[in-house]
């Protein structure tokens, strides 16, 4: 099977886990029946610089034409280029998982949950004006965002323990959290297999420290999600460890969590673990559209391959480890046949 995907490298230490990660992909194409066709995407401070556009409309369109899109971090740009990527191509669904990986400190082991997050509304819809007196931000909530987003959750929780819990702050924002709520009830009553709750936002955010191995799928609105993923990152050791993805019909980006860390840009120490975990939820993606059990089973074999790596030490400085971010990558990449010929 043949991917086309679009490719951007990004800002900071982008370019450093692009590399990292393409090693890692190289050898997926050498185990499994996949190959990648990479399409350059011109995007983020460097495109800015170049052509005058963060996002030049050329890229959007080029993005369109490929099977999906893997994006490293970018820089001061990031509004302009994700933000719209996810409102103009609707990916509407951000998917965050938050789990403990073994050999890094996080608060409980047992940590293993998904944020879902609505992607192209709430106070991130960009609904604001301002005059010399005040600031107002019109906060965007609509049956049709809060019906497919809670949609997408319930299917996800039947392919991992049955659970979704409905993050909100319906007794304050009582019209637009309460649509929210109302209708997570109602797609709720559809899945009968499935255990709903509902949850305040604040709550939340104190029991993902408290007990975070309570949770399976949590589902909430833009700002909510991008908050408590943040906080879940931390979780179970840092948002450098932390991948995502941003969904639509028949479209995704996958992406790291973090920023393009200018400050250690160059000096090939950045962890490459979430673009690389973040192309494994690629893969995953790609063999539910195409029906493809190789690219599944790729994804599974790249999750296990940076587990033994973190498992046998072979990491980053962050981790107090002393390999660079293409050693790592290449660690990863050695690994991987040995989950696949154990």
């Amino acid at each position: 099977m043949n991917f086309k995907i679009a490719l951007i490298e990004g800002d900071g230490i982008g370019p450093e886990q692009t590399a990292a990660a393409k090693e890692v992909l190289s050898e997926i194409q050498s185990a499994f029946s996949i190959s990648f066709d990479y399409v350059p995407i011109e995007a983020g401070d460097r495109s800015l610089a170049r052509t005058g556009h963060a996002l030049p409309e050329g890229s959007l369109e080029t993005i369109r034409r490929c099977d999906c899109c893997l994006k490293a971090p970018v820089g001061e740009t990031a509004y302009e280029v994700i933000i719209h990527l996810r409102q103009k191509l609707d990916l509407y669904a951000n998917v965050r998982p938050a789990k403990a990986l073994p050999s890094v400190p996080s608060l409980n082991p047992m940590t293993d949950l998904v944020i879902v997050r609505e992607n192209t509304e709430g106070l991130y819809a960009g609904l604001e004006s301002a005059d010399n007196e005040k600031a107002t931000a019109t906060r965007l909530i609509t049956r049709r965002a809060s019906e497919r987003i809670a949609r997408f959750a319930f299917n996800l929780a039947q392919t991992r323990r049955y659970a979704v819990t409905a993050v909100h702050k319906a007794n304050v924002l009582k019209k637009t959290d309460g649509l929210f709520l109302s209708v997570c009830k109602e797609v709720a009553s559809n899945y009968s297999n499935v255990r709903f709750s509902d949850m305040y936002v604040d709550a939340a955010a104190m029991n993902l420290i408290r007990s975070p191995q309570e949770f399976d799928i949590i589902v909430t609105t833009n700002m909510f999600g991008d908050i408590l993923s943040d906080e879940a990152g931390q979780v179970v050791g840092g948002l450098g460890l932390a991948p995502s993805a941003n969904i639509g019909e028949k479209l995704a980006i996958f992406e790291p969590v973090h920023g393009c860390a200018p400050d250690i840009a160059g000096t090939n120490t950045a962890n490459p673990t979430s673009l690389i975990l973040s192309s494994a939820m690629m893969l995953n993606w790609l063999g539910q559209q195409r029906n493809d059990n190789q690219a599944k089973r790729a994804s599974q074999v790249i999750q296990r391959a940076v587990e033994d790596c973190l498992t046998a030490g072979k990491v980053t400085p962050d981790l107090g480890g002393k390999l660079t971010t293409l050693e790592m990558g290449r660690a990863i990449k050695a690994g991987l046949s040995q989950v696949v010929y154990p």
